[in-house]
Protein backbone atom coordinates (compact mmCIF):
# COMPACT_ATOMS: atom_id res chain seq x y z
CA UNK A 1 0.00 0.00 0.00
CA UNK A 2 1.29 3.78 -1.13
CA UNK A 3 1.77 6.06 2.01
CA UNK A 4 2.31 9.59 3.02
CA UNK A 5 4.65 11.19 5.16
CA UNK A 6 2.84 13.44 8.27
CA UNK A 7 4.71 14.43 11.30
CA UNK A 8 7.44 11.84 10.80
CA UNK A 9 5.05 8.63 10.16
CA UNK A 10 3.51 7.08 7.18
CA UNK A 11 -0.07 7.40 6.72
CA UNK A 12 -1.94 4.88 4.18
CA UNK A 13 -4.54 7.07 2.79
CA UNK A 14 -7.47 5.08 1.46
CA UNK A 15 -8.32 6.71 -1.48
CA UNK A 16 -7.66 10.32 -2.62
CA UNK A 17 -10.72 12.06 -3.21
CA UNK A 18 -10.33 15.11 -6.11
CA UNK A 19 -12.60 17.98 -6.38
CA UNK A 20 -12.88 19.40 -10.47
CA UNK A 21 -13.14 22.54 -12.07
CA UNK A 22 -13.34 24.32 -8.38
CA UNK A 23 -11.66 27.57 -9.86
CA UNK A 24 -13.46 29.45 -12.36
CA UNK A 25 -9.87 30.46 -14.10
CA UNK A 26 -9.41 26.68 -14.74
CA UNK A 27 -12.83 26.39 -16.32
CA UNK A 28 -12.53 28.84 -18.34
CA UNK A 29 -8.96 27.90 -19.81
CA UNK A 30 -10.02 24.32 -20.57
CA UNK A 31 -13.65 25.26 -21.97
CA UNK A 32 -15.49 24.12 -19.57
CA UNK A 33 -18.87 24.11 -18.38
CA UNK A 34 -19.28 25.82 -14.81
CA UNK A 35 -20.89 23.04 -12.84
CA UNK A 36 -24.12 23.56 -10.59
CA UNK A 37 -22.84 21.37 -7.85
CA UNK A 38 -19.81 19.85 -6.96
CA UNK A 39 -18.05 17.62 -9.66
CA UNK A 40 -15.97 14.31 -7.37
CA UNK A 41 -14.19 11.72 -8.21
CA UNK A 42 -11.38 9.23 -6.61
CA UNK A 43 -8.21 8.22 -7.21
CA UNK A 44 -7.59 4.97 -5.48
CA UNK A 45 -4.44 4.35 -3.07
CA UNK A 46 -2.56 2.34 -6.14
CA UNK A 47 -2.22 5.98 -7.60
CA UNK A 48 -0.33 7.66 -4.85
CA UNK A 49 3.25 8.20 -5.92
CA UNK A 50 5.98 10.48 -4.22
CA UNK A 51 7.78 10.82 -7.54
CA UNK A 52 6.95 12.45 -10.52
CA UNK A 53 6.55 10.02 -13.47
CA UNK A 54 6.46 11.11 -17.62
CA UNK A 55 3.58 8.97 -19.09
CA UNK A 56 2.74 10.94 -22.11
CA UNK A 57 3.46 13.79 -24.22
CA UNK A 58 -0.44 14.88 -23.48
CA UNK A 59 -0.11 14.15 -19.80
CA UNK A 60 -0.56 17.19 -17.80
CA UNK A 61 -0.02 18.88 -14.34
CA UNK A 62 -2.42 20.27 -12.43
CA UNK A 63 -1.21 21.62 -8.79
CA UNK A 64 -3.58 21.24 -6.00
CA UNK A 65 -3.58 22.02 -2.16
CA UNK A 66 -4.00 18.97 -0.70
CA UNK A 67 -6.08 18.04 2.73
CA UNK A 68 -5.25 14.94 5.11
CA UNK A 69 -8.43 13.97 6.46
CA UNK A 70 -8.25 12.32 10.46
CA UNK A 71 -11.29 12.15 12.65
CA UNK A 72 -13.25 13.29 9.79
CA UNK A 73 -11.58 16.79 9.85
CA UNK A 74 -8.83 18.24 7.99
CA UNK A 75 -5.47 18.14 10.46
CA UNK A 76 -2.61 18.93 7.56
CA UNK A 77 -2.04 20.53 4.26
CA UNK A 78 0.69 19.01 1.58
CA UNK A 79 1.04 19.96 -2.11
CA UNK A 80 -0.15 17.64 -4.88
CA UNK A 81 -0.23 17.23 -8.52
CA UNK A 82 -3.38 15.34 -10.56
CA UNK A 83 -1.94 13.75 -13.40
CA UNK A 84 -4.15 13.74 -16.15
CA UNK A 85 -4.08 12.38 -20.01
CA UNK A 86 -5.82 14.94 -21.75
CA UNK A 87 -6.59 13.44 -25.19
CA UNK A 88 -7.98 10.30 -22.90
CA UNK A 89 -10.01 12.60 -20.77
CA UNK A 90 -11.60 14.42 -23.64
CA UNK A 91 -12.83 11.01 -25.48
CA UNK A 92 -13.96 9.66 -22.60
CA UNK A 93 -15.91 13.00 -21.85
CA UNK A 94 -17.23 13.34 -25.25
CA UNK A 95 -18.87 9.58 -24.55
CA UNK A 96 -20.14 10.46 -21.21
CA UNK A 97 -18.19 8.08 -19.64
CA UNK A 98 -16.53 7.95 -16.47
CA UNK A 99 -12.89 9.51 -15.86
CA UNK A 100 -11.01 6.77 -14.24
CA UNK A 101 -8.45 5.31 -16.80
CA UNK A 102 -7.49 9.34 -17.19
CA UNK A 103 -7.24 10.34 -14.08
CA UNK A 104 -7.29 7.35 -11.65
CA UNK A 105 -3.90 5.40 -13.18
CA UNK A 106 -1.29 4.47 -10.87
CA UNK A 107 1.03 7.82 -10.18
CA UNK A 108 -1.30 10.11 -10.84
CA UNK A 109 -1.36 11.41 -7.29
CA UNK A 110 2.03 12.70 -6.41
CA UNK A 111 1.95 13.74 -3.07
CA UNK A 112 4.34 15.70 -0.85
CA UNK A 113 4.94 15.29 3.09
CA UNK A 114 1.85 17.26 4.84
CA UNK A 115 2.70 19.63 7.76
CA UNK A 116 -0.26 20.21 10.21
CA UNK A 117 -2.68 23.49 9.71
CA UNK A 118 -2.34 25.68 12.73
CA UNK A 119 -3.07 28.89 11.11
CA UNK A 120 -6.67 30.14 10.02
CA UNK A 121 -7.77 27.97 6.74
CA UNK A 122 -8.87 30.82 4.64
CA UNK A 123 -5.65 32.55 4.59
CA UNK A 124 -4.07 29.57 2.19
CA UNK A 125 -2.61 29.67 -1.03
CA UNK A 126 -0.39 27.65 -2.98
CA UNK A 127 2.18 28.28 -5.79
CA UNK A 128 3.38 25.76 -8.68
CA UNK A 129 7.38 26.84 -10.46
CA UNK A 130 8.08 24.81 -13.12
CA UNK A 131 12.05 24.76 -14.31
CA UNK A 132 12.00 28.36 -11.90
CA UNK A 133 9.17 29.59 -14.36
CA UNK A 134 5.99 30.52 -11.67
CA UNK A 135 3.17 28.51 -13.99
CA UNK A 136 0.30 28.80 -11.06
CA UNK A 137 -1.17 30.40 -8.73
CA UNK A 138 -4.32 29.55 -6.39
CA UNK A 139 -5.74 30.51 -3.12
CA UNK A 140 -9.04 30.01 -0.84
CA UNK A 141 -11.01 32.91 -1.83
CA UNK A 142 -10.49 31.66 -5.80
CA UNK A 143 -11.94 28.33 -4.68
CA UNK A 144 -15.76 27.83 -5.72
CA UNK A 145 -16.04 25.62 -2.85
CA UNK A 146 -14.08 26.09 0.03
CA UNK A 147 -12.68 23.23 2.49
CA UNK A 148 -15.62 22.70 4.82
CA UNK A 149 -17.69 22.41 2.04
CA UNK A 150 -15.86 20.18 0.03
CA UNK A 151 -15.85 17.59 3.28
CA UNK A 152 -19.76 17.93 4.06
CA UNK A 153 -20.43 17.28 0.37
CA UNK A 154 -18.15 14.23 0.17
CA UNK A 155 -19.74 13.03 3.57
CA UNK A 156 -23.35 13.50 2.54
CA UNK A 157 -22.32 9.91 0.28
CA UNK A 158 -19.22 8.96 1.22
CA UNK A 159 -17.70 7.88 4.44
CA UNK A 160 -13.82 9.43 5.25
CA UNK A 161 -11.27 6.88 6.87
CA UNK A 162 -8.40 8.44 8.69
CA UNK A 163 -5.43 9.20 6.54
CA UNK A 164 -7.51 10.00 3.03
CA UNK A 165 -6.61 12.91 1.21
CA UNK A 166 -8.64 15.89 -0.69
CA UNK A 167 -7.27 16.98 -3.38
CA UNK A 168 -8.86 20.63 -3.66
CA UNK A 169 -8.96 21.54 -7.74
CA UNK A 170 -6.25 23.15 -9.82
CA UNK A 171 -6.03 27.17 -10.53
CA UNK A 172 -5.58 28.18 -14.63
CA UNK A 173 -1.64 27.18 -15.82
CA UNK A 174 -1.95 23.71 -16.09
CA UNK A 175 0.07 21.57 -19.06
CA UNK A 176 1.68 19.29 -20.60
CA UNK A 177 5.48 18.28 -18.92
CA UNK A 178 8.58 16.46 -19.94
CA UNK A 179 11.68 14.30 -18.57
CA UNK A 180 14.09 16.75 -17.17
CA UNK A 181 11.77 19.11 -15.85
CA UNK A 182 12.32 20.37 -12.22
CA UNK A 183 9.00 21.54 -10.15
CA UNK A 184 8.59 23.24 -7.03
CA UNK A 185 5.67 23.45 -4.86
CA UNK A 186 5.04 26.27 -2.41
CA UNK A 187 1.92 26.58 0.31
CA UNK A 188 1.70 29.27 2.45
CA UNK A 189 -0.37 30.24 5.38
CA UNK A 190 -0.74 34.33 5.90
CA UNK A 191 1.44 34.86 3.05
CA UNK A 192 4.01 32.73 4.95
CA UNK A 193 6.02 29.61 3.54
CA UNK A 194 4.76 26.69 5.35
CA UNK A 195 5.44 23.94 2.77
CA UNK A 196 7.90 23.75 -0.01
CA UNK A 197 8.40 20.19 -1.86
CA UNK A 198 10.87 19.13 -5.76
CA UNK A 199 10.19 16.95 -7.84
CA UNK A 200 12.29 16.08 -11.10
CA UNK A 201 10.64 14.37 -13.84
CA UNK A 202 11.91 10.92 -14.67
Amino acid sequence: MNSINYQNKKIIPSKVVCIGRNYVDHIEELGNETPTSMVIFNKPNSAISNRLKFFSEDTRYESEICFLIQNKKIVAVGFGLDLTQANLQNQLKQKSLPWERAKSFNGSAVLSDFVQLIDDISTISLELFINNELKQVGHYDLMIYKPHQMIEEIESFMSFEDGDIVMSGTPKGVGAYKIGDIFEGKIYLKNKLILTTKWTVE
